[in-house]
């Protein structure tokens, strides 16, 4: 099995925080909509025939494109890789643009998963980050998608923002909670280097919450959560039984996906790709078969971590006989030797035939998966 990742650059605004890659450049759709279905075609042998078991529609802002623009990429993808076989198809989308008809259309085509960004309920902290919608057409926009038929849909939150409070982002869980959503996902704000809310840090307009309320808030969001009934399937990540998202966990299981758009990354498990991050060097390359794109070939040390960081924040762990099978005895007993203080101090346990962090571990996640490295 494999997954297709698709970049949909556009948005209407930016988000003061965003560091992916992104354009207002809304006229460039049609020709960039023809682009992606032309690297879908020219790209059909990467996955080796793999069945495609998820496609996830990511941003940008993907619920900007229109029921002509999904029907021809569908239609692309049907024709060089089936659909047959899919078993999750995520769109993400900005709570504003999900009006009636808009569902309506989108529950006309294969969509059977929708990925919100709400961010937090608070108004004023939304108008900061420059997002187009308040709390209560977050609020609205979830209940449509009820109506319209959709059965899976995730949010996320964003915490540690700009004047955060304990009380703020309690109130951000009660209501993520009280929407009954299947899928959480939560991220503590990262300042993200040439993005404007960087620029307003470093010229003193707001202040960095510290640490200790950050290990608050991340304690909260487990509990609020787990008590709720979610799962805590990977660090950031929490879901209905059952109801993980397949196409990010195939990223953290180290199963192949083949990613198109500008900025998009592949992998096929022994090298990783990813096209240019811009709109008009991408299309350019696109209709003159020169795709612009750079490759990184794993040696056995890089793949060897990239394993260990993916499947150790996971509630699967790192599986031993597959380290083993994969990596050698070496990088097996090496890895044993570095997790002996974490198993013995309880961060770490072995559970069905895999390593993983306990719940006192993912505290300290950073730090136990830095010493699991190999360091040449």
């Amino acid at each position: 099995m494999a997954g297709i990742y698709l970049h949909i650059p556009f948005c209407k605004t930016r988000c003061i925080y965003c560091d992916f890659y992104s354009t207002t450049r809304s006229e460039l759709k049609t020709r960039y909509v023809q682009a992606l279905c032309r690297e879908l075609a020219m790209r059909k042998e990467y996955l080796k025939g793999e069945d495609i078991e998820t496609i996830y529609f990511g941003g940008g802002t993907p619920s900007q494109l229109e029921k002509e623009d999904f029907e021809q990429i569908f239609d692309t993808i049907r024709e060089h890789y089936g659909l047959n076989h899919c078993q999750e198809i995520t769109l993400e989308a900005n709570p504003d643009d999900l009006s009636q008809e808009y569902l309506e259309m989108l529950s006309s085509l294969p969509f059977n998963r929708l990925s919100m960004g709400i961010q937090t309920f608070d108004d004023a902290t939304l108008k900061l980050l420059r997002r187009r919608h308040n709390a209560r057409t977050a609020i609205e926009a979830i209940d449509r998608c009820r109506k319209a038929g959709f059965q899976n849909i995730s949010i996320d939150l964003i915490y540690g923002l700009p004047e955060e409070t304990k009380e703020r982002w309690e109130n951000d869980l009660r209501q993520a909670i009280s929407l009954n959503v299947e899928h959480i996902s939560a991220y503590h704000l990262i300042y993200e280097e040439d993005t404007p809310i960087y620029n307003m840090l470093k010229q003193h307009q707001i202040s960095e919450v510290d640490e200790d309320s950050s290990l608050e808030f991340f304690t909260l969001l487990i509990e609020h959560l787990q008590k709720a009934g979610f799962e805590h399937y990977e660090i950031s990540n929490f879901c209905r039984p059952g109801k993980y998202s397949r196409h990010n966990t195939s990223y953290w299981k180290g199963i192949a996906y083949l990613g198109c758009g500008p900025s998009a990354h592949s992998f096929d498990g022994m090298t990783r790709e990813w096209n240019v991050s811009s709109i008009d060097t991408y299309i350019k390359g696109i209709e003159e078969d020169c795709r612009a794109f750079e490759t990184e070939y794993l040696d056995p040390t890089t793949r060897y971590n990239e394993f260990i960081i993916t499947t150790i924040r996971t509630v699967w762990g790192t599986p031993i006989e597959k380290l083993k099978q994969m990596f050698g005895n070496e990088m097996w007993e090496y890895c044993q030797k570095m997790a002996a203080p974490y198993l013995k101090n309880g961060k770490l346990e072995e559970y069905n035939g895999a390593l993983r962090l306990t719940r006192e571990g993912i505290f300290i996640s950073d730090s136990i998966m830095s010493d699991l490295l190999w360091v040449d």
